[in-house]
């Protein structure tokens, strides 16, 4: 009998979390893309795309970790499993996506397929994945020659564009994954003829062992196998036991070894039946595959023919036994297989009908199982220990001289083989310190548990930098992203149902460590006012906001000092929170509070404000102590709103020393008033506006951003405003002129690597934190502050209606509007117009600030799956939150 409410589901995540049962040690943690990442860079010049192309990939054994397509592993990849395919046209097996490097792409690095993250439930328990795969032969070269013939001002090239899926000619492939145990998975793969002809297709079910023997290192030389039995594959592991791969009807097995052609990509000898064998032996006919039966990687050969709009299945069976456990029992591929596929689906039906509240459309309902699915399929196995990496391994050519001053060399300490959040499993195939703090407020839906791990793994000391700073990213962790990390725990604390104070405090100590990294290393004058660098937003600014000065000074940047600001009050929050339970923290609190209060009066005492212009601009500050406000009116301008929290009356009367500080403050230092002072009464208490923007700042800031002809767009805030179309921004440095211009779509200048843009597009994170903010404000104004909403427009709103509004627009971007498109599409017919494309959702990295067609990398299931709680927090108002 199938548990109703989604209790099956919930039960494996409570056991995962107790540790009674690993339902998350296996999962879709393989990474869609290896090559072409830092951690595989071995070059004396640090170009990451050239060094491991993927030419390559299919001959050349990666260093760190593996990739595929559909692939699931163990979450220390011991082992993985993917699918391999070929038309019977391609010149290469078709194992893993394909795609141009960041310098062969016209706006950067660009994936050129279609697959889709269709399903998944938390514990994986639960999984789907589709892929459309031309029948005609892919046309790489085609792919890379038009791209790279086309500049920045013109569109990137996709695979739609060539013409490969006219008259439907492309196999629909699904795969299937159904747990019946932690490390017993039932696999079904479904291949679906979509054109008008019969046709073949090779399918390869792979398992193989990552390479962790052939780097030289003592007592890691033990070389783990695969061999054949019956209509299967059977891997020896001695740590990890006994593997079985199970296939229903007569495949055919073939082997080879996870290692490197090193004829093909070295010109030298190199091992017999190295990993490319399997493609070869396919493609070619060559005896590239080993006759004895035997491999460190191994795939099951299916040759299936269909007819026209005809579908065939393959079932498998992946399980496990630990080391010194009996044999395995035959794999069930019948009865027990299917009442699994069936119980676990009905099971993730369950799950989601309880997480979506029945006030959601079935269109709302389709969005956040997808957001949830591009969430558990970004969870990726990462592995670099960098220190390793800086010196070289055994075997291999001594580094140059260049790695020990160049890329990370300042963070030896670095160590990492875990399973983490990533912001796009193919362009983005590593993590980022700001994208995962907004994951993980996403995945604290569905998740809280594997959310809060991961907030404190990179707080912990094998990344956090003994100095204090939290990692950015692999392409260079010293690069500076906004301080979000401690607004992600409150959120997801509050989430979690508000109860582990543990958690809370683990993560507050260590961000002590980085608060104080900030003002240390951020705050160059010791004046409040911080720089930052880029800060995520890329090229927002007239010229590289992390590359030296076009002129001598420095950059007072209006959202580094307002990432600080938020953080200072942040952190606050979280030792008030505590402080309830142990007054120790009142003292981290009142200093927090009093922080807070310097760094917002400091934003106005340096002219960070712009009193005329009612806007917070970037300053530069010369050597010769000239100021030159940076006068672009973009998000640098608005985050100031996020700085903004309440404190009760209530909260006060239980921690008496914070009151007594608070008083004493106000009347010694009447100056801070206007930031810490506004008070109001509401629900029997007085509540207290601890912000960065007053209420005059407010509504003139407000002005602007809901303006249609500046920041507010038909799908949510732009980025830049509108107004710089017509007016665009310049500014004179040196002998050089800079300019920005609202620029909606794609970036046309190669501003900080050009493959994302930040002058015009609407971005998921910054939305998401803004209408935060606004209905922060809303809390504590309620009804007695309206504004023109649209500006201009002569109608009225509470600022709780505006932030309801913003949500939807956002939420409209995946919706089918009245002609039934979806604005993310643009304008691709074949997914606006095609039924077996249309409901299958890409979540875009950003999204055209006129249209909403989505831009950048096109599974940015990160921070883009924050429009699923945008949905739930529409169809579910949330409780008033606990800790004012």
């Amino acid at each position: 009998m199938i548990e109703d409410d989604g209790n099956a589901e919930r039960r494996r995540l409570a056991e995962a979390d107790s540790g009674e049962r690993p339902w998350r040690g296996w999962g879709p943690y393989l990474s869609e893309r290896a090559w072409g990442t830092v951690r595989e860079d071995y070059s004396p010049y640090g170009n990451a795309w050239d060094y491991f192309p993927h030419d390559q990939a299919r001959s050349r054994c990666y260093r760190w970790n593996e990739d595929g397509m559909a692939g699931i592993c163990d979450d220390r990849q011991t082992f993985a499993f993917a699918l391999a395919l070929w038309n019977g046209k391609d010149s290469i097996l078709k194992e893993r996506m394909f795609g141009l490097g960041g310098d062969l792409g016209n706006h950067g690095e660009d994936v050129k397929e279609y697959w889709w993250y269709v399903d998944s439930t938390p514990t994986h328990s639960w999984m789907t994945w589709r892929y459309h795969y031309p029948q005609a032969a892919f046309p790489y070269d085609d792919l890379v020659a038009e791209n790279c013939r086309r500049g920045r001002n013109d569109p990137e090239y996709e695979l739609a564009d060539t013409g490969i899926f006219d008259e439907d000619r492309y196999w629909a492939v699904e795969a299937d994954y159904a747990k019946a145990g932690p490390t017993d998975m039932c696999i079904r793969i479904t291949v679906k003829n979509m054109g008008p002809d019969e046709a073949t297709i090779d399918v390869l079910p792979t398992l193989w062992f990552r390479n962790t023997w052939a780097w030289g290192l003592p007592g890691r030389d033990y070389r783990p196998e695969i061999r054949a039995k019956d209509n299967g594959l059977l891997a020896e592991h001695r740590l990890l036991g006994r593997l079985a791969l199970t296939g229903d009807g007569a495949p055919r097995p073939l082997f080879c070894n996870n290692e490197t052609n090193g004829p093909r990509i070295w010109g030298k000898e190199g091992e017999d039946y190295p990993k490319d064998g399997i493609g070869d032996h396919i493609i070619h006919g060559t005896d590239s595959v080993n006759p004895e039966g035997v491999g460190t990687k191994g795939a099951l050969h299916y040759r299936l023919t269909v007819e026209p709009g005809g579908t065939r299945e393959i079932r498998l069976r992946l399980n496990l036994n630990a080391p010194g456990a009996k044999d395995l029992a035959p794999a069930d591929l019948k009865a027990d297989f299917e009442s699994t596929m069936s119980r676990r689906r009905a099971e993730a039906d369950a799950y989601f009908d309880a997480l979506v509240p029945a006030a959601a459309t079935d269109e709302e309902k389709m969005i956040v199982r997808q957001a949830v699915a591009g969430l558990m399929w970004g969870k990726q196995f990462f592995h670099f220990d960098v220190a390793r990496w800086l010196q070289g391994d055994p075997v291999s050519e001594p580094p140059p001289d260049s790695r020990r001053y160049g890329r990370n060399s300042h963070w030896w300490h670095m160590n990492s083989c875990d399973v983490l959040s990533m912001p796009d499993p193919w362009e983005y195939p590593w993590y980022a310190a700001w994208d995962l703090a907004f994951h993980c407020v996403a995945i604290a839906r569905v998740d809280p548990g594997f959310a809060k791990e991961q907030l404190l793994l990179l707080l912990r000391e094998w990344y956090m930098h003994p100095n204090g700073q939290i990692p950015a990213y692999e392409w260079a962790f010293g690069d500076v992203n906004p301080p979000v990390h401690a607004w992600a725990a409150l959120r997801v604390f509050v989430l979690d149902g508000s109860n582990d104070f543990d958690f809370l405090a683990r993560v507050l100590h260590k961000l002590l460590l980085n608060f104080t990294w900030w003002v240390n290393r951020k705050d160059a004058e010791g004046n409040n006012v911080f720089e930052g660098g880029f800060l995520g937003l890329d090229n927002v600014g007239p010229f590289d906001r992390s590359a030296a000065l076009p002129v001598g000074g420095r950059l007072e940047q209006s959202d580094g000092t307002a990432w600080m600001a938020m953080y200072a009050l942040n952190l606050l929050d979280m030792s008030l929170t505590l402080a309830v339970h142990d007054r120790v923290y009142e003292d981290i609190a009142a200093k927090f509070l009093e922080h807070f209060a310097y760094i917002a009066d400091a934003a106005y005492e340096f002219g960070l404000w712009d009193e005329e212009e009612a806007f917070f601009y970037d300053v530069l500050r010369t050597a010769d102590g000239h100021q030159i406000p940076l006068k672009v009116r973009s998000v640098v301008g608005l985050l100031p709103l996020t700085a903004t929290t309440i404190i009760s009356s209530s909260t006060l009367r239980r921690l008496p020393d914070v009151a007594a500080r608070l008083r004493w403050f106000l009347t010694n230092k009447p100056e801070y008033g206007d930031v810490v002072g506004a008070k109001k009464s509401r629900g029997g208490q007085q509540l207290r506006l601890l912000s960065m923007v007053g209420p005059d700042q407010l509504i003139r800031i407000l002005q602007r951003m809901l303006d249609e002809d500046e920041f507010l767009s038909p799908y949510g805030l732009r980025t830049l405003s509108r107004a710089h179309k017509e007016e665009p921004f310049t500014v004179y440095l040196g002998d050089h002129a800079y300019t920005v211009g609202y620029e909606p779509g794609e970036s046309t200048s190669g501003l900080f690597g050009g493959n994302s843009n930040w002058r015009g597009p609407i971005w998921m994170p910054v939305n998401y934190i803004l209408i935060e903010a606004v209905r922060r404000f809303a809390e504590f104004f309620g009804d007695d502050l309206q504004v023109e909403y649209p500006a201009k427009s002569g109608k009225m709103a509470t600022l709780a209606t505006v932030a309801d509004d913003l949500s939807h627009r956002l939420v409209k971007l995946f919706l089918n509007d009245e002609s039934g498109r979806r604005p993310f599409f643009g304008d691709v017919e074949l997914f606006q117009r095609d039924g077996a494309w249309h409901d299958l959702l890409l979540f875009y990295e950003y999204f055209h600030g006129d249209t909403g067609a989505g831009l950048g990398a096109a599974h940015q299931t990160g921070w883009t799956a924050l429009v699923l709680d945008l949905i739930l927090t529409l169809r579910t108002p949330p409780a008033p939150d606990s800790r004012r």
